[in-house]
């Protein structure tokens, strides 16, 4: 990652942003790893930002040096909503995508590598992953294990693949 990219906490404010990143980002990370039936039906559902996540001090915006926000993603508690100070020994990669236009440029990387510190300062001793198909060989190259297939129910009859992912802290 360059001098000209920061990572910051979101707030409230980088709604609309994330949500135009998730958006343009999504259909075309994901479109050789799904099918377009799938893909219609899940990209509206997985393509918005959960505003209590981004006010949460856990979830991350990496912004190039215009503010422009590139990168995006964080993590949780096993309950995403608890307070800070009661994150348990366990917690959840959140919501994480780099702009498709500025991947392998090693934001994605920086980003975990803040998100994974953010996390064991916090007293967090692991930390679990639903990535999608495309990801895991990014989330392994960041010390993540595939655990199991999973399906991720995104509305009814609207099942979307996965995989678990673990990685200790």
């Amino acid at each position: 990652m360059t001098d000209l990219l920061s990572i910051r906490r979101t707030t409230r404010d980088d709604l609309a942003e994330i949500d135009a990143l998730f958006q343009r980002s999504y259909p075309a990370l994901l479109k050789d790893h799904y099918p377009p039936s799938l893909m219609v039906t899940a990209i509206p559902l997985i393509s918005k930002a959960n505003p209590r996540l981004l006010t949460s001090s856990r979830y991350f915006a990496v912004c190039d040096a215009d503010g422009v926000i590139v990168g995006a993603g964080g993590w949780s508690g096993r309950d995403p909503w608890q307070a800070r100070s009661d994150a348990t020994s366990a917690g959840q990669i959140r919501h994480v995508v780099t702009d498709h236009r500025r991947v392998r440029q090693g934001i994605g990387r920086e980003l975990m590598r803040h998100i994974l510190d953010d996390a064991r300062a916090s007293g967090v001793g692991r930390l679990d992953c639903l990535s999608t198909r495309m990801a895991v060989p990014f989330y392994a190259a960041a010390g993540f294990e595939a655990v199991q297939p999973v399906s991720i129910t995104l509305a009814a009859a609207i099942a979307f693949p996965a995989i678990l992912m673990r990685r200790a802290l």
